[in-house]
């Protein structure tokens, strides 16, 4: 996994829950932001890991967004890591 596709994957996932009201709303209220920070911080390395630990905390919307994009759970788990430093 390499920084960039980390962050595409991130990019995505983000892409995916705008896409899901439920669970943008359900994310803003989780992690304290309004949309306005939501948008500004979009393509940051921290707003990535926050919508992949969100992603990887919610098993439903984890298998639901990988079924949708036809990658395996673990390439978030290794997108995370990345994203965080830790690989």
């Amino acid at each position: 996994m390499t920084p960039e596709n980390a962050e595409i994957l991130a990019l995505e996932g983000l892409e995916w829950l705008a896409g899901e009201p439920e669970a943008i709303s359900r994310f803003m209220v989780q992690s304290g932001i309004d949309p306005a920070t939501l948008r500004d911080a979009a393509g940051s390395p921290g707003m990535g890991v926050a919508v992949l630990d969100f992603l990887l905390g919610n098993e439903d919307l984890l298998l639901r967004f990988c079924e949708g994009a036809a990658i395996a759970p673990k390439a978030l788990h290794l997108a995370r890591h990345r994203l965080s430093g830790e690989a």
